[in-house]
């Protein structure tokens, strides 16, 4: 697949609810009243920030959260998902900033919705999690110390998930997967994006260097679930690291 393809391909698979679409998913899957919602950033499923009135009678509670829309295709692994949100509360319940994963109004941690788009019906998994708020990593700048910090949550996530245990574990374990570890040489085929700079020969060298050094010797390293810290490391705040 060519790299035009695939951006295509990402592009059909992602949701594209608008914000109305998305306070009406919060009001009639989680039975929230949605006083403000905007759009998040985000690669090929749809995020939004989303904010609720604070009711006289409570105090405290959050009353910031966010939506994610699965995309199509993520969307057919309802496994992998819950997977990834029990994840979450694991670690939150051992002291990691993480989001809380919110009930839908069925007490489930996600909900499948379905919507019709021209001729087909297309299903989405939704999700609403508590916002946590912050500066993102990527927009501070880079110091010895910040990048010590992030080795370190890293490690201590590593540690903390060999005593997560789930009968649906498996479902983590994608061989093709981007964000395996182990899959670094799939990585040139976006090369492309980064043009023609000193950036991109780095990035070169560095894949060449895995394939060197560190292919040969995959079997040697101890399986982790290292298919979340993507997604856990790239949502921790510089507050909250603190």
């Amino acid at each position: 697949m060519s790299s035009g393809d695939d951006q295509q391909s990402r592009a059909f698979a992602k949701p594209t609810f608008s914000e109305v679409q998305a306070s009406a998913l919060v009001e009639s899957v989680f039975g929230l009243k949605v006083s403000k919602i905007q759009p998040l950033p985000s690669y090929d499923d749809q995020n939004f920030h989303v904010c609720i009135p604070r009711t006289e009678d409570a105090t405290d509670g959050p009353t910031e959260y966010v939506l994610k829309i699965n995309n199509t295709e993520a969307s057919k692994t309802p496994d992998l998902i819950e997977v990834q949100s029990h994840i979450i509360m694991f670690l939150r319940a051992a002291g990691f900033p993480t989001a809380s994963v919110c009930r839908t109004k069925g007490d489930d941690i996600t909900s499948l919705v379905s919507v019709g788009s021209g001729s087909e019906i297309k299903s989405y998994l939704v999700r609403l999690l508590t916002y946590l708020p912050g500066r993102p990593i990527a927009e501070i700048p880079i110091s010895p110390q910040l990048l010590y910090e992030i080795g370190r949550l890293a490690a201590k996530l590593d540690k903390t998930l060999e005593k997560f245990h789930h009968p649906k574990l498996s479902s983590l374990h994608r061989e093709n997967f981007i964000w395996n570890l182990k899959n670094v040489p799939l990585l040139e085929k976006y090369l492309y994006a980064l043009g023609q700079n000193q950036n991109r020969e780095i990035v070169e060298q560095v894949i060449q260097l895995f394939k060197d050094e560190i292919m040969s010797k995959l079997s040697h390293f101890r399986e982790c679930i290292k298919q979340m810290y993507h997604f856990l490391i790239g949502h921790c705040t510089c507050e909250e690291k603190q």
